[in-house]
Order: structure tokens, then sequence, then C-alpha cells
């Protein structure tokens, strides 16, 4: 049974601050106490590095590494060597397409992805556009940033060799239909590329019934720690792939005239020490997460955005720009008024929302502006936090969003 407000009370920062309204849960999560357990137990109990030491505390760091391997695997439907751990999922996105520069990619090659891309979804494939010679495209999106199947087999043809997209963009939270892309890209002799940093922490994932390639996810948006991140692959197209970073950990051998022999995947992409706290508490978020189960998760989100559009599109100084979509964050600026400085009022409310261009800088070409108000939600919200929210939305003016600064 999902009640709210026992689930509330697994969140210190929201037992600790019942004063703030937290709608920015798209930029990062808070976090419940089995997370914060884990990681304390492990700087308490038993800490060590991972995979270079021969006591007890090392042995327990190792397994409890290794564990979280299996956990995240069974979060997302895969095997647990098919998952590689990553600084975010930035990181994560930046390994898929450097990783693919040598083995997979050739100049004149193409990159298919949308307008409505994060930053870390895009620029790196700039970056090889530039250095390496392939190029990027663009597959159109309509007004609430949904690429749909017709547009994609449009845009295919036969210098097509990567298709990356998000599953649901971080903007507008238009969900893109992923499985039927990745048929589409199939068909073609193209890899699927799948940022799931905005579905993993709302939804069931899960990457063999989608049948992404290659996939990146973060930590903090799914209540667990920063700086941890995930990188799927499946297993054929890791091995072929080369890391970005070489150093400790990660290779069998290295000798004098400089030939490298490196390890297997997933160990091959985790050069030095890592994170090792944060992926432990990585799998105790998975943990809790699937304790609660993803589809009830999922099905209260969707309540929760429902009752938040009703209020919301009663506002007439309000301009709400994705009405049409059931889930991902409410975006809307207030009328007349620049987005950081009716952020900056909802935030002397107590309301913690996000302003400006959310990473995504060029997706003004698709919805006319270039600032924005984010409100994201997570399945710790209520109704009463909206209602408050909507009765200071109400009273956003130029007038009064500046004198807040005066």
């Amino acid at each position: 049974m999902f009640d709210v407000n026992e689930i509330r009370k697994d969140f210190p920062m929201i037992m600790n601050r019942p004063d703030l309204i937290y709608f920015d849960n798209g930029a990062t999560t808070y976090k419940p106490q089995a997370v914060i357990d884990a990681v304390t137990g492990f700087y308490t109990g038993y800490t060590s590095n991972v995979e270079r030491g021969d006591y007890e505390t090392a042995a327990r760091a190792d397994k409890a590494y290794a564990d979280t391997r299996k956990i995240i695997a069974r979060f997302i439907s895969c095997d647990p060597k098919e998952v590689v751990f990553t600084a975010n999922i930035t990181a994560s996105l930046n390994q898929i397409a450097y990783g693919l520069m040598k083995n997979f990619l050739k100049p004149g090659d193409v990159i298919l992805t949308t307008e409505a891309e994060h930053a870390s979804n895009l620029l790196p494939w700039y970056r090889m556009e530039k250095e390496y010679g392939i190029r990027v495209e663009y597959i159109p999106v309509d007004r609430q940033g949904v690429c749909h199947t017709e547009a994609v087999r449009r845009a295919m043809h036969e210098n097509v060799k990567v298709i990356a997209m998000a599953h649901v963009t971080n903007v507008l939270g238009s969900v893109q239909p992923i499985k039927e892309i990745a048929a589409i890209a199939h068909e073609n002799g193209a890899l699927m590329v799948m940022d799931g940093a905005q579905s993993v922490p709302h939804r069931k994932i899960d990457v063999k019934d989608l049948d992404v390639d290659l996939m990146g996810f973060s930590s903090h948006k799914m209540c667990g720690p920063d700086g941890v991140g995930v990188l799927y692959g499946k297993y054929d197209i890791l091995q072929k792939m080369d890391p970005v970073f070489l150093g400790g950990g990660m290779n069998a051998r290295f000798y004098p005239d400089g030939t490298i022999v490196l390890k297997n995947a997933p160990e091959k992409f985790e050069a030095g020490t890592p994170n090792i706290e944060g992926v432990i508490g990585l799998g105790a978020a998975a943990e809790y997460l699937m304790s609660i189960g993803m589809d009830n998760i999922m099905a209260y989100e969707k309540e929760l955005r429902s009752y938040f559009k009703e209020k919301i599109e009663k506002l007439d100084n309000i301009e709400f720009y994705n009405p049409d979509n059931e889930t991902g964050p409410v975006t809307f600026n207030a009328k007349g008024v620049f987005a950081q400085d009716a952020a900056g009022y909802l935030g002397s409310k107590h309301i913690c929302v996000r302003s400006g261009n959310h990473c995504a800088k060029i997706l003004h070409e698709v919805i006319g502006t270039d600032q924005t108000i984010r409100a994201s939600l997570y399945f710790y919200n209520t109704k009463e936090e909206v209602d408050r929210f909507i009765e200071a939305a109400s009273e956003i003016s130029l007038e009064n969003a500046i004198g807040i600064f005066f």
C-alpha cells in the first residue's frame, strides 16, 4: 500500500525542514535514511579500498561493491557484467560517445538526436563532429517535445550509425517511444543510446525489453548519493568499446614497450579508486525504490502531476508549456516576469524550483522561449504541497518578484 505520509518519514530532509516544499527533484533528490545509513556504515564499519586488499574489512567492501552491481542489474533487468559504475550520467554519456569513436564510427557517419536533449547528450557528439568528422542531425519533435516514430523513419538514412536521445526529456517531460525507435535503429544497422536520467528514477526500466544498446543514469536523481552514475551496455558492445580513462584496476597487464592488456567489461571502464561509499549508497537507493515498487511510484506521480496540472491551468498569470504530458516536470513561466525573478519569489516562500534553460540550450527552437521555471515532482511530494505552491504562484507579479531583491 502506497502511503506518502509514511514514506515522507523515511527522509530526514523532509522531517528536518517541514517549511520547505522541494520541487527540484529533476536536479537532485532527497536521500532516505536507508541510503544515509549505508554510506555512514561504510565509513564507520568497513572503510577500505576495493579489489586491492586481503583483509576482513576489504573483503566486506568488495562484497558490498559487487553486490550493488547485482542490485542495479536487477533494477534495470540486465546482467551484472553489463553494469559499469561512473561518476554520473554525464560521465556515462561521454564514455559512450568517445568509446564508440574508434571501433564503431568513422568520419561521415551520422548521429541522430533531437533539439530537446540535455547538454550531456549533445556536447560530446558536437566535439566529435568538430574533431573527428562525424555529423549530428536532428529528428523533429512536436511542441510537447515528443519524437514520433514516423519522424524517425524519415530521418533515417544509410549514414546513420547512432540514435541518441532521452527517454524522458528534462524540461518538458516528454516520453519518447524508445522501444519503437530502437527497433527502427536496429532495422537500419544503427545503435540506440538512451539518456535515462529522468526515466530510471520514476518508472520501471527493462533494458532488454526496450532493446537499447547503451544507457546512462545518475544515482543522485534516484535517492542515491552524488558522484555516482551507471553506464549500461550490451556486453558485446562494451567489450568492443575503448575506455576513456586508463589507470589502476582496469588493466590486466602492461609492459615497458607500452602494450596494455585491458580487463574485460565492466572493470575495464572503472579506472582508479571508485566512489565506493557512493556505489554502496546507490545500491541501498535502488533497493529502497524497489521495496516501494516502481509501478507504484509512477502511478502516484501521474496522479500528483494531474492534480498539479488541474490547479496551475486555472492561474491567469501563468503560461504552462507542457500540459499534454502525463509525467515529468511542470514547466511554466509567470507572464511578464523573468524566470529567475519568479523563481526567486517562490524561493522567498520556501518553495524550491529551478529556473533557466535547464542545460537544454537549443530547446527554445521548439518551445519559443529560452528561460522557464521547472517544478519537478517525486513520490514523496504531496497534494498539500501543490496547494501551497499554487497559492504562491498565483501571487507572482513583476512588482513582488523584483521587490524581494530590494
